[in-house]
C-alpha cells in the first residue's frame, strides 16, 4: 500500500474516532442535564424507548472505538491493509468502505459462507 494511502487512512480513522468521542460526549451531557418529567405516560414512554435506542447505537459505537484503535495500531505497526487470513493485501476500495476491517473480501466471504453452513 502507497503511504499516501496509508496517512488518508490514519486521518480517516482519527477523525472516525473523535466523531464518536464527540457523539459520546454529547449523549452524555444531554442524559445528565434534562431531568424530564412527563405526565402522560406515553410522552415517557416514548423518551424512555428514544434514551434506550441512544444506549444500544452509543454501546455499538463503543465497540467501533476498539477497532479503530486497533487499526490505527496495525497502521503503527506496518500490518494494517494485510489480511490476517490469507496475509495478502486487502484492496483500498474495501478498506474504504471498511476502514477496520481485518479481511480481504475473498476470506471475509469464505468465514460468512462457513458461518452460514454452520447455522450462525
Amino acid at each position: 500500500m502507497r503511504q499516501e494511502d496509508i496517512d488518508y487512512f490514519r486521518v480517516l480513522l482519527k477523525d472516525m474516532l473523535d466523531d464518536i468521542l464527540k457523539a459520546g460526549e454529547e449523549t452524555l451531557e444531554d442524559m445528565t442535564d434534562s431531568p424530564e418529567n412527563y405526565a402522560d405516560p406515553a410522552d415517557r414512554a416514548t423518551a424512555e424507548s428514544d434514551r434506550s435506542f441512544t444506549l444500544r447505537l452509543r454501546d455499538r459505537e463503543r465497540k467501533l472505538i476498539r477497532k479503530i484503535q486497533e487499526a490505527l495500531q496495525r497502521i503503527d505497526d506496518g500490518t494494517y491493509g494485510i489480511c490476517e487470513d490469507c496475509e495478502e493485501e486487502i484492496g483500498v476500495p474495501r478498506l474504504k468502505a471498511r476502514p477496520v476491517t481485518t479481511l480481504c473480501i475473498k476470506c471475509k466471504s469464505k468465514r460468512e459462507q462457513e458461518e452460514d453452513q454452520r447455522g450462525e
